[in-house]
């Protein structure tokens, strides 16, 4: 979930919103070709120097499903459970799970439900949000997690913060990580060998 819109910044193409904070609008696009669709990016500031594309899975069937088809046939064969983290990672590995027959998945939640007896815990930076967040296994995923194989999926592997805080939580879980994949790669990830995706995704310098 690395490809998340990022806190938005004064600069060219920013408006009042809501009790006078600024709200960034993009004038900025990338056309993104991903599983034989086509989406219009807005490329918005993340600080001074960087921008990034905003990719938003939710709500869009089309591009859930093919991406996920796509995503499929790539899947290792030893793979007995996937994991994702919330929030826009969900649709995606629920329609994997879905085209594999494959009756659960597990989810790293992003704060300590009241319902979570024992969960695991651990830090997760990522490229686009300030400050530090936290992935939570509550006591049924640990479950569903512990000694088997893992593929863990995302909708973007950027930095690889996320993932790596997901792979920490796997192995606190006594499960074993056998893959990555995600729709897209995005910036330094790009070059990565042990991720599996199906395009890459550029950074882009900060307008102001």
């Amino acid at each position: 979930d690395e490809g998340t819109l990022p806190a938005v910044r004064k600069g060219k193409g920013t408006t009042f919103g809501m009790k006078g904070a600024y709200i960034q609008m993009a004038d900025r696009f990338y056309e993104l070709h991903v599983a034989g669709v086509t989406r219009k990016l807005p490329i918005l500031n993340v600080n001074d120097k960087l921008a990034i594309a905003g990719f938003v899975i939710l709500g869009d069937v089309e591009l859930v499903e093919k991406a996920a088809a796509a995503l499929v046939k790539r899947v290792p064969p030893e793979t007995e459970i996937m994991v994702t983290a919330e929030t826009k990672g969900i649709p995606l590995v629920h329609e994997m799970a879905r085209l594999m027959g494959m009756p659960r998945y597990a989810i790293a939640r992003k704060s300590v439900k009241a319902y979570m007896e024992n969960p695991i815990i651990v830090e997760d930076r990522s490229i686009t949000t300030k400050g530090k967040q936290i992935l939570v296994l509550q006591d049924e995923d640990i479950a569903l997690v512990r000694g088997r194989k893992v593929l863990l999926v995302d909708d973007v592997i950027s930095t690889g913060g996320s993932i790596k805080a997901l792979e920490e939580l796997i192995e606190k879980a006594g499960g074993t990580v056998i893959g990555r994949m995600a729709i897209l790669a995005e910036g330094d990830a790009m070059n990565r060998k042990d991720i599996v995706t199906l395009e890459n995704l550029p950074l882009f310098d900060a307008q102001v």
